[in-house]
């Protein structure tokens, strides 16, 4: 007698298999991360927590003097923004959308300097997403028709330009200059000022002032204070605590619509930027590593996400103001392709690693340590296979 299986027993196999091949994703509650030994996945995180604790970043936890030291170089350089004493080494890890390693005090708000960029960068996201912005490739003096992009070479600009920073744009905002922001160490203040423009997006230069160009861009476009939209698009949505602040300088306040708002600085060059602490950065962290999707929610487009870590002509190891790892010649050797990060001055980092399902947000790291902290974390993750 040949056996027919019955309707019923056909579709208790289905979903026996669409639950065998579902996976589920963990996400943390709100202000509360679980926690799994790291051991759970055959891990050995003491060496990395070590070296972390060993090897804090060396300039003073007075942050006005870091930044003044940091910065001596540069003409006409102050502090026109809030600064905040840091605390000492801090970090966590998540695997698996776990925290298997913690260390200092996480719950502390500091500085995070250029980390801020890629905060800033996700509000850009959301302005595309909403269609306030046609296209990354769209000029920028079509939305913002004051005077910040006139002339024959600031009007080429366009936003993925500003985004990549490549734009080479020319002038002065906030009163500080384009071309006093981390000049080259040859030649004077006329050679600096005189310099030859190069053609929008050939050309990468790490600069702050270009970057809050960005920032007062971003403000005409949405007539919203930028900390409110990452505030209502991003950080409640994923369960940050109300403690991360986002500053500007004291002169970058401007009327929008009869309203007196801040534009806020995309670091803490000039202090200001964003205050945070380490466990909102690993929420963010972890809603980059989930392609944009916290629970049932998808807070920017995955697509969106992608073309920020695409790696531009410029610089191969640069997307959207988010450090890549995949250029011929990598930041890190022998480091997963497809890590990318967030990093700031004095030793924050946000880092995100697909590959192996993990985020690692390190705090007051001595920066020149970066590399080798990420090979000990390598070397655990192959000891582990």
């Amino acid at each position: 007698m040949n056996w027919k299986p019955s309707i019923f027993t056909f579709i208790f196999s289905l979903l026996l298999f669409q639950q065998a091949f579902t996976q589920t994703t963990y996400f943390p509650e709100e202000r509360e991360w679980q926690e799994k030994q790291a051991s759970a996945y055959n891990l050995d995180l003491t060496e990395v927590v070590k070296f972390a604790k060993n090897n804090e970043y060396t300039g003073p936890k007075d942050l006005r003097q870091a930044i003044l030291k940091g910065f001596e170089h540069e003409p006409y350089h102050e502090i026109l923004g809030p600064t905040k004493r840091r605390g000492g080494p801090t970090g966590m890890i998540i695997k698996n959308g776990y925290l298997i390693a913690k260390w200092g005090d996480t719950k502390r708000v500091d500085m995070t300097f250029s980390v801020t960029k890629s905060f800033l960068s996700t509000t850009a996201l959301i302005a595309l997403e909403e269609n306030l912005i046609e296209s990354v490739n769209q000029p920028v003096k079509e939305l913002v028709w004051d005077d910040t992009f006139e002339g024959k070479h600031n009007s080429k600009i366009t936003w993925k330009h500003l985004l990549q920073q490549n734009s080479d744009w020319s002038g002065s905002l906030w009163d500080t200059y384009d071309w006093a922001d981390r000049p080259s160490r040859d030649g004077s203040i006329d050679d600096w000022r005189a310099r030859k423009l190069n053609e929008p997006g050939t050309h990468f230069k790490y600069n702050d002032v270009r970057v809050n160009v960005l920032a007062y861009s971003l403000l005409q476009v949405f007539r919203e204070p930028l900390p409110k939209i990452l505030k209502e698009e991003i950080m409640d949505p994923i369960g940050a605590s109300p403690t991360w602040r986002w500053f500007g300088y004291d002169n970058s306040w401007v009327d929008i619509d009869g309203l007196k708002m801040q534009s806020v600085s995309g670091g803490g060059h000039s202090g200001g930027g964003l205050f945070i602490n380490t466990e909102d950065m690993a929420r963010f962290g972890y809603l980059f590593l989930n392609d944009g999707k916290w629970r049932d929610q998808q807070l920017l487009q995955a697509e969106l996400i992608n073309e920020a870590m695409t790696a531009s002509e410029a610089n191969k190891n640069y997307g959207y103001m988010w450090w890549l790892n995949r250029a011929e010649e990598p930041q890190w050797k022998n480091i997963n392709r497809d890590i990318f990060y967030a990093a700031g001055f004095g030793g924050n980092f946000i880092i995100v690693d697909k590959t192996n399902d993990m985020v690692i947000v390190t705090r007051w790291l001595e920066p020149s340590k970066l590399e080798e902290f990420m090979q000990i974390v390598n070397k655990s993750l192959n000891d582990a296979k």
